[in-house]
C-alpha cells in the first residue's frame, strides 16, 4: 500500500496521486489538480484508513525539483468556465488553472471574472495552448511557513472539511489542502463521510513533505488527546456519591451510558426515575447534557454505575404523611391489567385500583371496561405501605354503596321482580336493579319439584318474581326463593296430620331399603322394608304406581320425612274389625255368623 507515488509526477507537480481525467467536470481534473486529490490507498472507499501507521511509513520524499525556485504571481480572473478558470498574468499567454482548486464546500468557485488571485506557474501547457498555473500552490507556498510552525511545535491548527476523496477528506488549511483520512476523523469509525463537507475544527499535522507539498493531517489525535486529559482530571475526584455532569452518549433497552469526560458510565433504568419507566428515551435522549450521582466505581476496570433518581429524595419516604387513608386524590392511569388499573399520583408514586375496588356491581369483567390509559381519574386513598411502595386506591368509594340501603329498600319476605341473568349448578342470578343481582337457589325453586338443575324450571333473560330471603350487605350477598310465594306445601301438612294417621298413596319409586310413596301434592314418605308386611308377617311387593293404605309412624317437620307402615295399617284395621264386633251399629246384637259375614264382606 502507497500513499504516493515518486515516478508519475515531474519535480514542479506535488500531487498526492495521479488519476486520469475522464470528463471536463468540477469535481475530476487533469494532472494540474492532481493535489487535491487523497494518497492512493488500497481500501474501499466507505471504510477509514486501517492502519494509519503503515500509511505514513509510505509517505516518501521526492527529489528536488530541477527548475528553480517557485514565484507567485498576481494575476487577475479573466473567465471562469466549467473547467478551468482563466488567469491574465501579464505574459503573451493567458493561464489556465483546474476548477477544481477553487470550489468551496458547497462546490462553488470562489472567484469570479475581474477578481484578483494569485497564482503559481506550473511547467508545460494545456491542450489549448494556455499556461499551466496552480492556485493551490500559492496558497500553500504563503501558507507553509505557518503550516511547518505548527508541525514543528506540535500545535494545532484550524481546518474546514472541503470535499470528500478516496479513503479520507480533503482539507483546507489557511487557503492550503491536505489530506485526513477517514479513520482520523473522529474517535469512532466514520461511516458517512460527506456528512463533515463544510464543517470547521482544529487538527494535527502528522506529516509534511514541502518539496511535493503534501500534508496529512489528523483530528484523532486531538481528540484522544483531550479525552486523555479529561479522563486524567475526572479519575483525581471521581469516587462513589460524586455528582457529576455527563452528556448522554447512547440508549439501550436497559439504560443509558453517560459520557463523563474520558470515561463511559452506565445509567440504569431502574436508577433514572422513581417511577415506572418503559424506555430510558422517556426521560433522556442522545446529547442530553445531564447530572448524574456515582453510585459505584470500579477503579481497575474503570466501570462506573451512576444514578438520576438519586438526586431527588425518596418520594415515599413520607408518602403516608402526604395520601393519609380516606383521603380523595387525583392521577393518570398508566397501566391497565386484568387485575386492576395502576394510577400515576405523581413522579414516583404509583397506587392500585383493584378491579373490585372499581364499581359496586361484580358484573364487570375487565378494568379496561371502565378506564383506558392516560385518563384522568379520582379515587379514594385506602392503604398506604412505604415498606413496599404500595398504595391501595378505589373508585367506587367515591359512590355511595346500594348495599347499605338495600335492606330498607327490599326488607325481607318482600316479593321482588327481576330478570335472569345467570344460571349455574347450584342456582340463578336475578339482577332486581343495576348492579344488584340476588341468588336463587335450586332447593328454592320448588317445593314439590326435586329440581337437579335451574334451567329445568328457569332460562335466561326470564322475568320472574321472588321472595327476599335473607341480605348480607357486608358481603353483598342476597338470596331469594321462587317457591316461597307458594303455601309450604309440607308445612300444611304437618298441620293436618299426626302420628298414627292412615293415609291413602302411590308408590313413586323403589330403593334397595324402602319405597318413596306420594301421600299427599308434593308430600313423600318413606316406607322401610321392615314395614312393608301384611298381617301374617309376609313382605308387600310395593311396585311404582301402585296404591296402597299406610299408617304414619314417624314425622319430622324440621327435616321434612314421613315414615309409614303398611303392618301398622294392617294392625289398625283389625283393630277396628274388633271395635265394630264388639260394638255392632244395630241394637239387636250380633252374632258369631254375622261377624264372620261383615269380615268377608271387609276381606
Amino acid at each position: 500500500m502507497t500513499l504516493f507515488d515518486d515516478n508519475t509526477h515531474d519535480s514542479s507537480t506535488a500531487t498526492l496521486t495521479e488519476q486520469p481525467t475522464t470528463t471536463e467536470t468540477p469535481t475530476e481534473q487533469a494532472a494540474p489538480a492532481a493535489e487535491t486529490q487523497a494518497p492512493e490507498i488500497q481500501a474501499d472507499e466507505q471504510k477509514p484508513v486501517e492502519d494509519f501507521a503503515s500509511a505514513l511509513e509510505s509517505f516518501t520524499t521526492e527529489a528536488e525539483e530541477a527548475a528553480g525556485e517557485d514565484h507567485v504571481i498576481h494575476g487577475t480572473v479573466l473567465k471562469v468556465s466549467g473547467s478551468y478558470v482563466f488567469v491574465d498574468i501579464g505574459a503573451k499567454s493567458e493561464g489556465a488553472l483546474p476548477i477544481a482548486e477553487v470550489l468551496d464546500h458547497e462546490g462553488k468557485p470562489k472567484f469570479q471574472a475581474g477578481d484578483a488571485i494569485d497564482v503559481m506557474r506550473e511547467k508545460g501547457m494545456t491542450e489549448e495552448g494556455y499556461i499551466n498555473l496552480s492556485f493551490q500552490k500559492a496558497q500553500r507556498l504563503r501558507a507553509w511557513d505557518d503550516i511547518e510552525k505548527a508541525y514543528s511545535e506540535n500545535h494545532s491548527i484550524k481546518a474546514t472539511v472541503v470535499e470528500r476523496t478516496k479513503g479520507g477528506v480533503t482539507v483546507d488549511i489557511m487557503g492550503a489542502r491536505a489530506f485526513m483520512p477517514g479513520s482520523q476523523l473522529d474517535l469512532r469509525p466514520v461511516r458517512n463521510l460527506d456528512a463533515y463537507k463544510g464543517q470547521s475544527f482544529d487538527v494535527a499535522i502528522v506529516k509534511l513533505n514541502k518539496k511535493r507539498g503534501n500534508i496529512v493531517v489528523s483530528r484523532k489525535q486531538l481528540l484522544e488527546a483531550e479525552q486523555n486529559e479529561k479522563k486524567s482530571k475526572l479519575m483525581e475526584h471521581l469516587q462513589e456519591g460524586s455528582v457529576l455532569t455527563g452528556v448522554v452518549k447512547n440508549l439501550t433497552d436497559y439504560g443509558a451510558f453517560v459520557d463523563l469526560g474520558g470515561i463511559d458510565g452506565l445509567l440504569h433504568i431502574t436508577d433514572m426515575s422513581w417511577g415506572r419507566l418503559t424506555h430510558p428515551r422517556d426521560l433522556v435522549n442522545v446529547g442530553d447534557q445531564i447530572q448524574v450521582k456515582v453510585l459505584k466505581f470500579d477503579p481497575e476496570k474503570q466501570r462506573v454505575s451512576l444514578g438520576f433518581k438519586q438526586l431527588t429524595p425518596d418520594p415515599w419516604l413520607d408518602a403516608e404523611h402526604r395520601y393519609p387513608v380516606g383521603a380523595h386524590v387525583k392521577g393518570r392511569v398508566i397501566s391497565v391489567t386484568d387485575y386492576g388499573a395502576f394510577v400515576e399520583l405523581e413522579q414516583g408514586i404509583e397506587g392500585l385500583v383493584h378491579v373490585s375496588e372499581m364499581t359496586w356491581s361484580k358484573r364487570m369483567k375487565h378494568p379496561s371496561k371502565l378506564v383506558n390509559v392516560h385518563d384522568e381519574v379520582e379515587c379514594v386513598v385506602l392503604s398506604v405501605n412505604p415498606t413496599e411502595r404500595r398504595i391501595s386506591l378505589g373508585m367506587r368509594q367515591l359512590a355511595a354503596n346500594p348495599w347499605d340501603s338495600l335492606i330498607e329498600k327490599y326488607p325481607v319476605g318482600a316479593s321482588v321482580e327481576g330478570r335472569v341473568r345467570n344460571l349455574t349448578d347450584f342456582g340463578a342470578f336475578i339482577e332486581i336493579e343495576e348492579g344488584i343481582d340476588g341468588l336463587v337457589h335450586v332447593s328454592n325453586l320448588s317445593w314439590t319439584k326435586r329440581v337437579k338443575h335451574p334451567s329445568e324450571v328457569l332460562k335466561k333473560g326470564d322475568r320472574v318474581k321472588a321472595v327476599v330471603l335473607a341480605i348480607d350487605s357486608e358481603k353483598r350477598r342476597l338470596s331469594l326463593g321462587v317457591k316461597q310465594l307458594q303455601p309450604d306445601i309440607w308445612e300444611s301438612f304437618f298441620q293436618q296430620h299426626r302420628i298414627g294417621d292412615i293415609v291413602h298413596g302411590k308408590v313413586l319409586r323403589v330403593a334397595a331399603f324402602g319405597s318413596f310413596v306420594e301421600i299427599a301434592e308434593g308430600v313423600e314418605g318413606l316406607c322401610h322394608n321392615s314395614e312393608a308386611v301384611d298381617g301374617n308377617g309376609q313382605p308387600v311387593h310395593l311396585e311404582p304406581g301402585t296404591e296402597h293404605d299406610f299408617k304414619i309412624i314417624k314425622m319430622s317437620p324440621e327435616e321434612k320425612k314421613v315414615g309409614l307402615s303398611i303392618r301398622a295399617a294392617g294392625e289398625e284395621a283389625s283393630r277396628h274389625e274388633v271395635e265394630a264386633y264388639k260394638h255392632p251399629a244395630s241394637s239387636t246384637g250380633s252374632t258369631i255368623g254375622e261377624m264372620l259375614n261383615w269380615k268377608r264382606e271387609n276381606a
